[in-house]
């Protein structure tokens, strides 16, 4: 059920009770034992979600099934200690007071260290089931994705108390719980009805077209191919041209090539924006010098209408084995997997970059699943946020789905309408409510043009404060379990394996 609560399927509903299951198989247990149970609900759960990393591993970076099953079995088990430790706590904090605010904090205290340790990896936190109802989600500009998380899981240990534990009545906790769960979701309906029923700061339209040329990877990066790529790009600006965008966006290295480096290409690129007379933002590889040696950067080009080119944005947070190799010194087998994964160095700034009438906050592909980067642009000044993408290397399979959903929470958090280019899609538009106002097919060559209302001034709470929320659940966890241990240590309870 939790895996089919995220795309592509259309079964969010299920994420409201979703884990009642595994609360069920909770009943009764030791600390020990939960563990085990969380950590089977765990695997299965990534397992059955993440699949799409065997594709991307073997398909495109030409390694063994064997071992991309092993690299995927690995991330999994990693993953699958989050909800293992949520369950493990949760036996061991049994029997205390407003035990459900406590659950809902702990799986939101556990969803915020995941984003943050081992560079981070927070795809597909609960929250982000319910992206596609934008009338749920506005909370999200107050506490992030973890405050849709936090409902959620409030939902789940509700249902199961409600319905299932005998404990709960028989201590008469709901009744103590009860008033602060209604004032919770109570506050959470009119946030989300006010929000949604609020007119926009300002009226001021930008008319983006969104280029997505549907490039096959396997071709993408081979230097015969590289001037039909700009031929594909550049007939399809000239459609895009009619339309009359203010602004037109390709995707990630939508430009094969050292756009820095090959002149004749690179005036192509120049006409192109001239032609269009319309800011042209494109990704591109690039490269610097830095104390003798060459870094390599992944990086986002802008060009002016006359042609100029103003600016450009390097990506900040790479890809683990997909744009470097972590740890590359201490890993002996590393380099075996450097022609398949590359070496890009991170970008040291996150400064929108200055279109012609506003400022287009950066994001480059997985950079959207990170609350943070696009929240600095925003606090940077961002008008407007720009996602620049190449889900090619997942194929046909669920991963472009939940990658594009994860873009709409950004959105609302920082109340700022988001584009989304991406090679072989999905891309779209998504308005500073986390309305979805276009999107295109996967794995079509296609023009979308679409007007944003761009003129909103407005920092929310969560631009401002950021992950405020979220930490301070994962602070409330650990001086909960500190004060369980210390009463369970000085009761005796669990020792000796016991069950109570």
């Amino acid at each position: 059920m939790l895996t089919a609560s995220f795309p592509p399927g259309h079964f969010e509903w299920l994420a409201w009770f979703a884990l009642v299951p595994l609360l069920m198989s909770l009943e009764e247990t030791s600390p020990s034992l939960a563990f085990k149970l969380g950590l089977t609900t765990g695997v299965a759960h990534y397992l059955t979600l993440i699949y799409w990393i065997i594709v991307a591993l073997k398909h495109y970076g030409n390694i063994h099934v064997v071992v991309s099953l092993g690299l995927l079995v690995m991330l999994c088990s990693y993953l699958a200690l989050y909800p293992a430790f949520f369950a493990a706590v949760l036996a061991y904090l049994r029997g205390s007071h407003f035990l459900l605010l406590k659950m809902a904090g702990l799986w939101v205290g556990l969803e915020y260290v995941r984003a943050k340790i081992l560079t981070g990896f927070p795809w597909c936190l609960l929250g982000y089931t319910q992206y596609n109802h934008p009338e749920v989600i506005q909370i999200a500009d107050v506490a992030g994705v973890y405050g849709l998380s936090f409902v959620l899981v409030l939902s789940n240990g509700l249902i199961y108390a409600l319905f299932r534990s005998r404990r709960f009545h028989k201590r008469g906790a709901l009744k103590w719980e009860m008033p602060v769960v209604i004032l919770i979701a109570l506050f959470t309906v009119t946030y989300n009805f006010q929000r949604i029923s609020a007119g926009e700061e300002n009226q001021k339209t930008t008319k983006v077209a969104i280029v997505q040329g549907n490039i096959d990877q396997s071709v993408k990066w081979n230097p015969d191919f590289q001037e039909k790529t700009i031929q594909i790009y550049r007939n399809l600006t000239r459609r895009a041209a009619k339309l009359g965008p203010d602004l037109v966006v390709w995707p990630e290295t939508s430009v094969p090539f050292f756009f820095q480096d090959q002149l004749d290409m690179a005036l192509q690129l120049i006409q192109a924006a001239q032609q269009a007379q319309a800011d042209l933002i494109f990704g591109s590889p690039a490269y610097g010098k830095e104390g003798g040696h060459a870094t390599y950067y992944n990086r986002a080009y802008h060009i002016l209408p006359d042609g100029h080119v103003s600016g450009y944005y390097d990506k900040v947070h790479l890809v683990p084995f997909g744009e470097y190799i972590p740890l590359k010194r201490f890993l002996p087998f590393v380099h075996r997997l450097v022609m398949s994964a590359g070496d890009f160095s991170p970008g040291k700034k996150m400064t929108p970059l200055a279109l012609s009438d506003l400022s287009a906050g950066i994001l480059i592909c997985f950079e959207i699943i990170f609350p943070e980067i696009a929240r600095a642009q925003v606090k940077n000044g961002a008008d407007l946020l720009v996602n620049l993408t190449n889900d090619a290397w997942y194929g046909r399979t669920s991963a472009p789905y939940q990658h594009f959903a994860m873009a709409v929470l950004r959105a609302v958090e920082n109340g700022r309408p988001l584009i989304r280019a991406a090679n072989t899609g999905f891309s779209g538009f998504i308005d500073h409510q986390g309305k979805i106002v276009g999107r295109g097919e996967l794995f079509t060559e296609q023009v979308l043009a679409q007007e944003m209302v761009s003129g909103q001034t407005r920092l929310t709470l969560y631009t401002r404060f950021g992950d405020v929320f979220a930490i301070c659940l994962l602070v409330g966890t650990a001086l909960n379990l500190l004060t369980a241990f210390y009463y369970n240590r000085k009761s005796g309870r669990f020792r000796g394996g016991a069950h109570r």
